[in-house]
């Protein structure tokens, strides 16, 4: 280590350090301090409590600062009905529906075709040309059944009451009417006329009587009856336990 005298007091001056020592110090110092400062940058930048004038806060942001929203609907809406994506679909319930309307409809016009056959096709005496003059006066329940008996073959016609074409309760108020009967056109009411007499008890030309349907009994356990649409008044057993007998005239 170099030393001198100074020259104006006598004394010896103090050491002189290398230079080439302090400028590396004062460049490590610079870089340093660069270093730290990178570093704060980001954490001043989201740190709490900072400048928040220099970030501007997003829309959900300060939606959510803000706490619960509160939004106006028109009453309307409520009302609105909407099909996803534009489609609607069949349920089975209207698929069974319109099965059903359609055949209703088919009958409809099936039986308003038969119905207009069946009334050009016969021109003898109605059940009140009968019941004002009967053909036969005296009543019996043999002959009752004898006369239904030659009506085997005729059609079914839903409405009928002549030999054109008889419903149920139309065979039975004809056959009746020749004998001075007159009966409603329903298997209700022609039932309500009679009395319930026993089952074992019945004679042919007594009346069965089931639930929306009726025919004369034919004896063993049997009816005479016009059946239903494209059958033809025939002789079969009683297919059903649900029915009772009644008789006409006592």
């Amino acid at each position: 280590m170099n030393t001198s005298v100074d020259r104006h007091t006598g004394r010896r001056a103090a050491p002189k350090r290398a230079r080439r020592g302090g400028v590396s110090n004062i460049v490590i110092m610079t870089l340093a301090s660069g270093l730290v400062a990178t570093m704060a940058l980001p954490a001043y930048a989201f740190a709490p409590g900072s400048n928040e004038a220099t970030f501007e806060a997003s829309a959900s942001t300060q939606a959510t600062k803000a706490g619960a929203q509160a939004v106006e609907v028109d009453a309307q809406a409520a009302t609105v009905s909407v099909a996803r994506e534009g489609f609607t679909a069949t349920t089975p319930e209207e698929i069974q529906a319109a099965a059903t309307a359609a055949a209703a409809e088919a009958r409809r016009v099936a039986v308003a075709s038969q119905r207009t056959s069946y009334a050009s096709a016969y021109t003898g005496p109605s059940a009140a040309d009968f019941l004002a003059n009967p053909s036969h006066p005296a009543f019996d329940l043999q002959a009752v059944f004898n006369k239904a008996s030659e009506y085997q073959g005729v059609p079914y016609v839903y409405g009928g009451a002549t030999p054109a074409g008889f419903d149920c309760s139309g065979f039975i108020m004809y056959v009746y009417a020749q004998f001075g009967i007159s009966m409603p056109h329903s298997s209700t009411g022609q039932g309500a006329m009679g009395t319930r007499i026993a089952e074992e008890d019945a004679l042919p030309g007594d009346l069965v009587i089931m639930p929306g349907h009726d025919g004369f009994y034919a004896g063993n356990g049997n009816i005479l009856h016009a059946p239903y649409t494209g059958q033809n008044v025939r002789i079969q057993p009683i297919w059903s336990d649900d029915y009772y007998i009644v008789r006409i005239g006592i």
